[in-house]
C-alpha cells in the first residue's frame, strides 16, 4: 500500500478527551488486561489450521481448486476468511454479489489464498420500518455477531475481511470479529448509491403525505426516486455512521467508506483491502491483529467523530457493545463528556439538505480527520490496518493514476462550507448529542436538527403502548395542542426496540402548526431522527417496570434538552404502580423465536446485549 505522509502532528490532545479515554482505561483495566491475554494466547499458537487433525483439514479444502488445495495441505500461505453479507433484495448488499471471486484473485496476487467462510443475514430497517419485522432489527445484530463467529470458528484462517455496511450488520461483525481478536481484520464497505431526489423535496412530500394532501402514488413515487439503486441510502444514519467510525476507527482503509459501487476506484480499494489483509497476518511482514487495533483510543475516536458529524443515535448502543466485545466499558456519560467539547463539523440530511455524496465531494472523510486531528480531539497514535496512525495516513484520499490505486493528500479546506466546515468554524460549538437525566431516568437526545427555540418543551403526557396508536390519534384530530408523546413498551426487553421512524413525519407536521411537541420513549428513532425533540432509548424501560412506565395521561413532562433533564412533574409520580401492557403480541414475522432474547437482553445504556456488558 502507498500512500503520501506526513508529519505527525503536535498538537496536544483535549483535556476532556484525554480525561474520558483515561477514565475510560480505569473502568476498563481489568476486563481489557484478560482480553489482551485471551487474544494473545491465541495469537502465540501459531496458525490454527497447522493442527487440525487431517480428517479436520482434509474437510476444510475439500471443495478449494487443486492449487488451493495443495497451498492449504501444506499450511504454505496465510488463509483468509470472506464473511459477507451479501443478498440481493437489498440495495446496500448487492454489490457485494461480486465482491468474493475478485477478492479471492487479489489474496492470490498479495500472497495468500481466501475461502468465502460464511454469510451473515442483513435485514433492512428501511422495508421494515414500522412492520413488525422492526422487532426483530436490534436482535439481529446479535445474531450476526454469532453468524460471523460461525464463520470463523473452524480454524482455518490466518486473516479475516468481512463485508458489511448498514444497520446492525457492522455493529454485529466488529463484536464477531473480535471475538476472534487475534485475526487481522479489515472491513470492506460497498459505499452509497448515487444522490437521487434532494432530501428536501422527500421530506416535503412525506410530510404531505401525513396531512393527507397527496396519495400513495405520490408518495412511493418519491422514495423510488431517492432510494433508486445500488449502495446504502444517502442520508446519514446508521449505515452510513458505520462506514464513518470504520474509517475512523482504523478498520477500513483510509477514504474507503463512500466511494460508490460499480466504480473502478471502487473496484480498486476492495482489492487493495484483500492484499492488504496478508501483509497484516501472522506470516506476514506487520501483524496487526484487530483486538490490537479496537483499544479505548479508537473507542474514543469513534464517538468523536460521530458526534461531530450528528451521526446516528442507535450508536449509543452499538458503540457501547463493540467495546464490550473488545473488554472496554464505554458509558453514555462518555458520550455526553466529548459532546461538550467535540464541534459540530458537517450537516448532512437528516441534519441538513446534503446526503453523503456531497459530504464525500466537500472534503469528506480525509477533510473531516484532518479537523479533527488539528483540534486536538482524535488520538493520532492508534494502530490501523494501513499502519502507522490516523496523521500519517487517513488524511489522505485515494485516487486512480493511469489505471493504478494510489493515496494523495486529502483537502484542507472544504469544497463546501454548507456541508463540511473546519473546527474552527463550525455549525455549533458542540457535538449535539446528550443525555437527559431527572425521575424518569436516563435517555439520549440528538439535538443537532433541532432548532434551539424547539429544545426545552414543557407540555401535557399523551401517554400510548404502541406507534399505531399514536397515529390513529393525530388521524382523528386529536393531538392538536401541545404536547409530549409518551411511547412505551419499545424497549429491548418489552419487543425488541424498533425505531419508530414514521413517527417523525407526523410530529414534524404538528411542530410547523404551531404546537409545542416532543417524543419520549423507550424505544429508537436511529440516525433518521429528525427536527423533533425525541428523548429515546429511555431506561429503565417500561418492560422492565421502568418510571416511563408511571407516567399517565395529563402529566406534565419537562424535556429540557438544554439543561439534559426529563422530568415528570407530579407530586406522587414515585408512589405509582408501573403500568403493564395489557396486550403484549410476540408471535409472527419471527418474532416467537427471538423470545429467549428478550429474556436475556440488557439495558440500552449497556448497549442492548444479550451477551452481557463485558464479553
Amino acid at each position: 500500500m502507498t500512500v503520501d505522509t506526513t508529519p505527525i502532528n503536535n498538537t496536544p490532545i483535549n483535556p476532556t478527551v484525554t480525561a474520558v479515554t483515561e477514565r475510560i482505561a480505569e473502568r476498563s483495566r481489568d476486563t481489557r488486561t484478560a482480553y489482551l491475554e485471551r487474544i494473545r494466547a491465541a495469537a502465540s499458537q501459531g496458525p490454527a489450521r497447522g493442527k487440525l487433525g487431517c480428517t479436520n483439514l482434509a474437510h476444510g479444502f475439500a471443495a478449494v481448486e487443486p492449487v488451493g488445495k495443495d497451498l492449504l495441505r501444506r499450511s504454505f500461505k496465510p488463509n483468509i476468511a470472506i464473511v459477507s453479507s451479501y443478498n440481493d433484495m437489498l440495495s446496500a448488499h448487492k454489490p457485494f454479489e461480486s465482491y468474493p471471486r475478485r477478492i479471492k484473485e487479489a489474496v492470490i496476487d498479495g500472497g495468500g489464498i481466501a475461502q468465502f467462510a460464511g454469510g451473515v443475514p442483513a435485514m433492512c430497517d428501511g422495508v421494515t420500518q414500522g412492520r413488525a419485522g422492526m422487532e426483530l432489527s436490534l436482535f439481529s445484530r446479535d445474531v450476526i455477531a454469532m453468524s460471523a463467529a460461525i464463520a470463523l470458528s473452524h480454524d482455518m484462517f490466518d486473516g479475516a475481511l468481512m463485508l458489511g455496511v448498514c444497520d446492525k450488520i457492522v455493529p454485529g461483525l466488529v463484536i464477531g470479529a473480535l471475538s476472534f481478536g487475534h485475526l487481522p481484520t479489515i472491513f470492506v464497505p460497498a459505499g452509497p448509491m448515487t444522490s437521487g431526489l434532494p432530501n428536501t423535496e422527500k421530506a416535503r412530500v412525506r410530510q404531505l403525505y401525513a396531512e393527507g394532501k397527496v396519495g400513495r402514488e405520490a408518495l412511493l413515487e418519491a422514495e423510488a426516486q431517492s432510494y433508486h439503486g445500488e449502495g446504502t441510502c444517502t442520508f446519514f444514519g446508521t449505515a452510513n455512521s458505520n462506514q464513518l467510525l470504520m474509517e475512523v476507527m482504523g478498520l477500513h482503509l483510509p477514504g474507503a467508506s463512500f466511494v460508490n459501487p460499480g466504480t473502478p476506484l471502487r473496484d480498486a480499494l476492495t482489492e487493495a483491502a484483500a492484499k492488504r489483509v496478508v501483509k497484516l497476518t501472522a506470516g506476514g511482514d506487520e501483524f496487526t491483529p484487530i483486538g490490537e487495533v479496537v483499544d479505548e483510543r479508537a473507542v474514543v475516536n469513534g464517538v468523536v467523530a460521530l458526534l461531530a458529524t450528528g451521526g446516528s443515535t442507535n450508536h449509543t448502543m452499538h458503540l457501547v457493545a463493540m467495546a464490550a466485545a473488545a473488554g472496554i466499558d464505554l458509558r453514555w456519560d462518555d458520550f455526553s463528556a466529548l459532546s461538550d467539547v467535540v464541534p459540530l463539523l458537517s450537516r448532512i440530511y437528516p441534519n441538513g439538505s446534503a446526503d453523503v455524496n456531497h459530504f464525500h465531494a466537500a472534503g469528506g472523510m480525509p477533510y473531516l480527520i484532518g479537523e479533527l486531528l488539528d483540534a486536538g480531539l482524535l488520538h493520532a497514535d492508534v494502530k490501523t490496518v494501513a499502519g502507522g496512525g490516523l496523521e500519517a495516513r487517513y488524511r489522505s484520499e485515494p485516487t486512480l493514476e493511469e489505471g493504478t490505486l494510489t493515496w494523495r493528500e486529502g483537502p484542507r479546506d472544504s469544497l463546501d462550507k454548507q456541508v463540511l466546515r473546519s473546527a474552527g468554524d463550525p455549525f455549533s460549538p458542540d457535538g449535539g448529542l446528550r443525555m437527559l437525566t431527572g425521575n424518569l431516568g436516563k435517555s439520549v437526545i440528538k439535538v443537532s436538527a433541532v432548532k434551539a427555540e424547539h429544545r426545552v418543551v414543557k407540555a401535557p403526557a399523551v401517554v400510548f403502548d404502541d406507534q399505531d396508536d399514536f397515529l390513529t390519534a393525530f388521524k382523528a384530530g386529536e393531538l392538536e395542542k401541545d404536547f409530549i408523546a409518551v411511547i412505551r413498551f419499545q424497549g429491548p426487553q418489552a419487543n425488541g426496540m424498533p425505531e419508530l421512524h414514521k413517527l417523525t413525519p407526523t410530529l414534524g407536521v404538528l411542530q410547523d402548526r404551531g404546537f409545542a411537541v416532543a417524543l419520549v420513549t423507550d424505544g429508537r428513532m436511529s440516525g433518521a431522527s429528525g427536527k423533533i425533540p425525541a428523548a429515546i432509548h429511555v431506561t429503565p424501560e417500561a418492560a422492565a417496570g421502568g418510571p416511563i412506565a408511571r407516567v399517565r395521561d395529563g402529566d406534565v413532562v419537562e424535556l429540557d434538552a438544554e439543561a439534559g433533564t426529563i422530568t415528570v412533574l407530579a407530586e406522587d409520580f414515585d408512589q405509582r404502580l408501573p403500568a403493564e401492557l395489557a396486550d403484549s403480541t410476540t408471535f409472527g414475522t419471527g418474532r416467537e423465536l427471538f423470545a429467549a432474547l428478550r429474556g436475556a437482553v440488557g439495558t440500552a445504556d449497556r448497549g442492548a446485549s444479550v451477551f452481557g456488558a463485558a464479553l
